[in-house]
Order: structure tokens, then C-alpha cells, then sequence
């Protein structure tokens, strides 16, 4: 049965598809001179009150704004006079102190006895009765259209509210773009699951609209949200009579609030969740005690379909939406909702074109504009320029204790920035231990906040992304980014190797620069294999697709800049080589007691994979020919991660494991060998070992970037036979390996100095930050 239905749907689900999207298409090509008249007609103003009193703008922090101080409160109600009973005292008691504050019972049509009841038992309430059921939204538009004040509060008849919920609700009307704002829902009974919180997000997933709501106590004003729930938020009456109130295509339920806050973004305007205004969801679940949840289903289905075919007005989308459409109805074996959202199509063509008329922004603008970095980005005085920088540095890894190369990148920016700027860390940790390796930088920074990688996420990306990004694809992280971007008030977005790409945004004020610690797919490449070849292509793909995003790439050397050049020439005014490879040279003392005879220093992590394929091909090809002329030779290993890989058996290897302080294996040893065949970036090791004053042997990819030449800074070898020459080499002439050194520690000194580096850093910032607020803004629509 279940092939039959699959195949029955195969067979009807695309030309049901094509059928609506020719139709739209054709509709889009030749569209009505003039759209019709919204869900509420002939209501364009209304005669309503403008009470209001002076307020501070929480969201653009600009001067003052005159808000709203009173409210007409609009109940729809059916059949619900023991819930009205129940719940209505509370809103009453929280209305009460303003006269001009009015509160009204759209009855549809109850057979109840609810409208005789409120007349009877509550007189101060307006009562406003319909001949018929008219559903929520229809209710809802009848209460709006006869409401007397400028803001409108929608309320679900079985919502209880806090004795204080309304004015900080007002409150947040600050401004003219302000088009609804969201209560904060809880459930009475905690244990409950919170469904639903007033703080909605939503985002365009496999060709379809994704809505859900998040649960987010550190956001305290404020904050932009995707759209306001019909039975808990305040609207603004002139703006929502503009839009035409709720659209009676989604009758009888469900996309009707959330079509209302997509075309208020899509308008520009603002949709916001107040935390501090709270209300209660008492008594959820009316839908369910009169609908199936095979119809409820059935209307959820047929509403998404409609909410695209009204809503989305970029054919790129569409396009994906009406495949997406057709194949999960193929999937699920049943094209029902398909055709019932064809039967609608008529009234969607009429919505549609009304949306459009209605719209100045593009869908891409109107998904991010509800994100709060690009809310802060759009929404923020552009000419307003702090003298501090606020940075926000987006670390994939643990930055304490500097284990590997990235990290001691980070750390040295991230202390020297700290003197220059307000620098908010966001640290991703692979276990939640990690955090109190962080205190030193706790300390030093703004702010800190972890991401647990250990704990559940959503973790969804698709499978063409590489996995080193995919690995990465956190929705929470995401979320994470934006929130910070706009409760920090941030100025630069800094994210820290390939993986973070993901998170930068084409913001117009805003810099958003990545630090390319290496270049992802050049790595790859480099120990390109049979199994790694389809992770090659993914990484080639992901990052000149992302790299244009971004104002500034930091790129580790002139190499790494131009094998980047090589496949993206427009990039070159946006990569940056000098301010982002520095170490804190004076930390490193130049020894002048003897060092350990015959002894080798590797330094690194083995999970890191061209660490540990170089030590392999060191102790193969290159450690046995040094012992063969110097028995007692013996290379010490120091570094992280080493303790799955069985190399302690191995002859004249020595194994210490982490060091809490690198400079003292540094000024021990005799030798520093960099045998690193593959990879990309710069060698921060060799950095260290240069301002520690250790006589170094790399290979030509271990110094790529820091030294060509044979001799001049270290020595250089390819070969397994002359790579142990140039050690055996340096252990007999102690002079020229000396001399060598001090040579490689003044290079360190005039090229890797992070603090002159960090200062360039900020200057850097500052001229991105300058041109982009002084840049003309974009067109009206297209590009939003």
C-alpha cells in the first residue's frame, strides 16, 4: 500500500507543482496595475487617541522618543465564557490605572452565553459581537478595526498576564519603525515545556518556512524577533491596518501572525520581543480540543505551501520551493496538501500581488533583518563612531592554554587587542572543563561566553559543505553570534579559521573579517588523496563562495595571499598578510647557557594531522640516518594530543607530552626540526623557535612564508637523506648554528612582533569601519 500511495504521488504531486508555479509566475509577468484593498477595507486610519509620554530608545541607544502609554486590548473569543471567567481579571487589573486604556471581547458568534456574561460580569469591557465565526484572524481584524488607541494588544482569551505587563510592552514602541512587539510566554506549570516564549526566529530551509520559538535568558531588553504572536503581542494599529490585518488565506489557523510579521519586515519596519512584559499561556491546546490532528495537520501543510506562494517574491526560492514541495509530497505519499493549497491558488494570487505592492525589501533582506547582527547593522546610527572598538573574536577552539599554533595566534591577539579595544569572546570547547583554563583571559577581556560542543546541539548543514565546516554548523552557535553582535553593540566580527566563514554576513556597517590561519582547501590538497579528493572539492567550492563576504582576510603569508589570488584576482584588495602573525617576542630570552648535546625538539599536536604525518615521516626517513652517525641522538617530543599514537617504542624518541611553558623545552635543546610535509598557514612553532633562539632544520612547506632560503634563518630540506645532513651539519659546527639563530631572532623582532602587529590590527578595523559608513546605501529593493 505504502508503494502504491508513493507512486500515486509521484505520478500527481509535479504537475500539481508546475501548476502553481506557471500560474504564479504568469501572474508575477503580468501583474494588476493596482492591488486590492487588504483583509481589513476601508480602515485606513480610524479614529484613534495619541497618548504617549517620553521613553528611551532601547534598540537604536539614539536621544529619546515620545511612545505610547495606553492600549486598546483585543480578546477574540468562541465558546470560551469559562476561560474569559478565569483569565480576563488578570487583564483587567493590569489595564486598570490609565483610563485611556480599553479592553475589547471580539465575540465570534459563541453559543456559550460569553457575550451576555462579560456584559454582566464585566462592564467595562467592550463587548463586540459578530453574527458569525470569523475565526482568530477575522476576529481579531473586526477588534482592531474598533479599537480607539494607535497601539492594538492582541490577547488569546486564555492568557493570563503580570499585574505590570503593559507598559514595558509600550515601552518598546520607540521610533517609527516599530511594527510589533512580543510579549515573554511561560507556562504555569515549570516542568512544562516551553513551546512557546514570545521570541520567535524563523529562516528559509529546503524551500520552505521554518518558525519556531527560542529560549534565551540572557536577553533582557529589547531584541529583534521574526514575527509576534497573534495571541500575545502588541501591534502598531495604522501599520497593521496598512497590511491589511490578518489574511483570511490561512483561515481557519496557524502562519497567520507569522505572514504578518514577514511582510512587516519585508516593509522595513521592526518586529521586537520585550522580555520584561510576561504573560501566562494557561490554558494551550484550544485547537486541539476542536480540530483532529489529522486536519490540523492537513491546514499546517497547506498554509506553509501558501504562506511561500503569497510571500516570496525572489524566483530563486520559489523555484527550490516547488521542488521541495512536490518531492515531499512524494515522500510522504500524499499530495493532499498540495491540492488543497491549489484550490486556494486564486486568492493567493491576490494576496500575493498585494505583498508585493506592499514590499520595499527583498526576501534575503527581509530573513536576516530579524537576526540581531544585521538588525544592529541596519538599525544602527550610522554616523555614530566609538573611540573604542567593540570586537567580537569567534575562536573554534579553546584559546587556554595556547597548545598548538591558532592558538597562540589568538592569544596574543586577543591580549594585545584587549588594550586597544572592548574585545567579547566567544569560545567553542570541546568539553565544559575547559573554561577554567580561560580565567587569565577572563580577566583581560570585555566578556567571555562558552560554547559547549559537548552538550546536545542542532547541528544541520548540508552535505555539500566540507566536514571540517560542517563539523562546525551549529544553529545555537549561530544564534549565539547575532545575539552578542547586538547586546554587545559590536563593531568588528572577527572570526578565526575556515570553519567560522559560516558565521560572517554581508553587514554595511559593520567589519566582519576572517582570519585564514590556513588555507582550508590548498591543505587539503596538499595530502590530496583518493579518500580526501571530494572533501578538496567541497573545501575549493566553500571558500570562494565565502571569502567574498568578508571586508578583510587575513592571510598568514605573501604565499597563502597569492595561491588564493590564483583563484579569486578580485580578493586582493581584501587580504591582509602583516597584523594578524605575531608572537610576544620579548617573552622569549635568546640563552647563552649550553644546551643539551645531540637532542632534537618536535613541537606540536598530533591532532593535527600535518604534525603528525611529518613526525612519521621524521622518525622514517630522516631520525635513523642521524643515529646512524650519532647513536646517542634522541628527538623529544612536547605537544598535546599524542597520547593515542604508539611512538614510545620508537628508538631515540623521547616523549614529555604538554609543557605548561614552551620556552623552557626551547632553551633546553639543541636542535628545533619542523619536518612538516602538507598543510598551509605559517608555523608558529618555527616563530617560537626563532625567538627562542633554538638552531632550526623545516622542510620548504615548514617555512613557507618565513624563509627560501637555505641557511639564512634555518635550514631547509626536502629529502629524508638531507634533511638528517643539515642536523648532523648544525650539531657539528656550533658557531654557524649560533649565528643562524641570532639572524632568525631579528627576523622575529622586526616581522612577528605582535604588539606592532595588534596596533596595525586596530588601524585596520577602523579604515574598513570608515568606508563602509561612509559608503552610499544600497537600493531600494534587490538587494534589500
Amino acid at each position: 500500500m505504502r508503494i502504491l500511495r508513493t507512486i500515486a504521488a509521484l505520478v500527481i504531486a509535479p504537475p500539481l507543482a508546475l501548476i502553481a508555479a506557471v500560474v504564479i509566475a504568469l501572474s508575477d509577468l503580468f501583474p494588476r496595475r493596482r492591488a486590492e484593498g487588504g483583509a481589513i477595507r476601508g480602515k485606513k486610519g480610524g479614529q484613534t487617541t495619541a497618548c504617549a509620554f517620553a521613553g528611551s530608545n532601547h534598540i537604536s541607544k539614539s536621544v529619546p522618543s515620545f511612545v505610547p502609554n495606553c492600549a486598546s486590548i483585543v480578546i477574540p473569543n468562541w465558546n470560551g465564557r469559562e476561560l474569559l471567567a478565569q483569565y480576563l481579571p488578570s487583564v483587567l487589573e493590569a489595564t486598570g490605572g490609565n483610563p485611556a486604556n480599553e479592553v475589547i471581547v471580539v465575540d465570534n458568534a459563541s453559543a456559550d452565553g460569553s457575550g451576555e456574561f462579560l456584559r454582566e460580569t464585566f462592564p467595562t469591557v467592550r463587548v463586540l459581537a459578530l453574527e458569525n465565526n470569523r475565526g482568530f484572524g477575522g476576529g481579531s481584524n473586526a477588534g482592531v478595526a474598533a479599537a480607539r488607541n494607535d497601539i492594538v494588544v492582541l490577547l488569546n482569551n486564555d492568557m493570563r498576564v503580570a499585574p505590570d505587563f503593559l507598559a514595558p510592552l509600550l515601552a518598546a514602541f520607540t521610533g517609527d519603525k516599530v511594527f510589533a512587539v512580543s510579549c515573554q510566554i511561560f507556562f504555569s506549570d515549570p516542568a512544562r515545556r516551553r513551546e512557546e516564549t514570545g521570541l520567535t526566529e524563523g529562516r528559509w530551509h529546503r524551500g520552505a518556512l521554518r518558525v519556531g520559538h527560542r529560549t534565551d535568558e540572557s536577553i533582557s531588553e529589547p531584541y529583534p524577533c521574526f514575527y509576534g504572536g497573534g495571541g500575545s503581542s502588541a501591534f502598531d494599529r495604522r501599520k497593521l491596518l496598512e497590511l491589511g490585518g490578518f489574511d483570511e488565506l490561512f483561515a481557519p489557523f496557524y502562519f497567520e501572525d507569522a505572514d504578518l510579521g514577514y511582510l512587516a519586515w519585508k516593509r522595513g519596519w521592526q518586529v521586537l520581543y520585550q522580555p520584561r512584559s510576561v504573560v501566562w499561556h494557561e490554558h494551550r491546546g484550544t485547537i486541539g480540543r476542536h480540530y483532529s490532528d489529522a486536519r490540523i495537520r492537513a491546514v499546517l501543510e497547506k498554509n506553509r505551501l501558501l504562506f511561500c506562494w503569497k510571500n516570496i517574491h525572489q524566483w530563486p526560492r520559489l523555484a527550490e520551493h516547488f521542488v521541495f514541495a512536490a518531492a515531499e509530497a512524494v515522500v510522504r505519499g500524499n499530495p493532499r496538501g498540495l491540492w488543497r493549497a491549489l484550490l486556494q491558488l486564486p486568492a493567493a494570487i491576490g494576496s500575493r500581488r498585494r505583498a508585493r505592492a506592499l514590499a520595499t525589501l527583498s526576501d534575503t533582506e527581509a530573513f536576516r533583518r530579524p537576526l540581531g547582527g544585521y538588525f544592529r547593522d541596519r538599525f544602527a546610527d550610522p554616523a555614530f563612531s566609538p573611540q573604542r572598538l567593540r570586537v567580537l573574536f569567534l575562536s573554534p577552539y579553546p584559546i587556554c592554554p595556547p597548545v598548538h599554533g591558532g592558538a597562540v595566534f589568538m592569544y596574543n591577539t586577543v591580549r594585545e587587542l584587549a588594550r586597544h579595544c572592548d574585545v567579547h569572546l566567544l569560545i567553542v570547547l570541546d568539553r565544559p572543563e575547559q573554561r577554567g583554563e580561560h580565567a587569565e583571559l577572563e580577566n583581560m577581556v570585555a566578556s567571555v561566553e562558552y560554547f559547549d560542543r559537548g552538550a546536545p546541539k542542532d547541528l544541520q548543514a548540508p552535505l555539500s559543505l566540507p566536514y571540517a565546516v560542517r563539523d562546525f554548523a551549529y544553529r545555537d552557535l549561530e544564534w549565539a553570534v547575532h545575539r552578542l553582535v547586538f547586546t554587545r553593540e559590536i563593531d568588528v566580527l572577527q572570526l578565526e579559521y575556515t570553519n567560522m566563514a559560516q558565521y560572517g554576513g554581508e553587514y554595511r556597517r559593520l567589519a566582519c573579517v576572517l582570519f585564514e590561519h590556513d588555507v582550508y582547501f590548498q591543505s587539503v590538497g596538499r595530502s590530496l588523496r583518493l579518500k580526501t579528493a571530494w572533501e578538496y572539492l567541497r573545501a575549493l567550492r566553500f571558500e570562494l563562495r565565502a571569502l567574498p563576504r568578508f571586508d578583510l582576510i587575513q592571510a598568514c603569508t605573501r604565499a597563502n595571499r597569492d595561491y588564493l589570488l590564483s583563484f579569486a584576482p578580485r580578493l586582493a584588495p581584501r587580504i591582509d598578510t602583516g597584523t594578524r602573525t605575531g608572537i610576544d617576542v620579548q617573552r622569549y630570552s635568546f640563552p647563552t647557557d649550553p644546551r643539551e648535546p645531540l637532542t632534537m625538539l618536535f613541537l606540536g599536536s598530533f591532532r593535527h594531522e600535518p604534525n603528525l604525518r611529518g613526525f612519521e615521516w621524521f622518525t622514517a626517513g630522516v631520525l635513523p640516518r642521524v643515529r646512524a652517525r650519532y647513536p646517542a641522538a634522541r628527538v623529544i617530543i612536547v605537544g598535546s594530543e599524542m597520547e593515542h599514537y604508539s611512538v614510545a617504542k620508537l628508538p631515540g624518541v623521547e616523549i614529555r607530552g604538554f609543557v605548561p611553558d614552551v620556552r623552557e623545552p626551547l632553551a633546553r635543546y639543541a636542535l628545533f626540526v619542523c619536518p612538516v610535509l602538507s598543510g598551509s598557514g605559517i608555523r608558529v612553532k618555527l616563530l617560537e623557535a626563532f625567538a627562542a633562539g633554538i638552531p632550526a632544520v623545516a622542510t620548504r612547506i615548514g617555512a613557507e612564508g618565513i624563509s627560501a632560503r637555505d641557511g639564512e634563518l634555518c635550514r631547509l630540506a626536502d629529502d629524508g637523506e638531507a634533511f638528517a645532513r643539515a642536523i648532523v651539519e648544525l650539531f657539528e659546527n656550533a658557531g654557524e648554528a649560533e649565528a643562524m639563530a641570532r639572524r632568525a631572532r631579528t627576523y622575529v623582532e622586526n616581522e612577528h612582533d605582535c604588539r606592532r602587529l595588534t596596533e596595525a590590527l586596530v588601524e585596520s578595523y577602523r579604515r574598513v569601519i570608515e568606508r563602509k559608513r561612509t559608503a552610499p546605501s544600497p537600493s531600494r529593493l534587490g538587494k534589500g
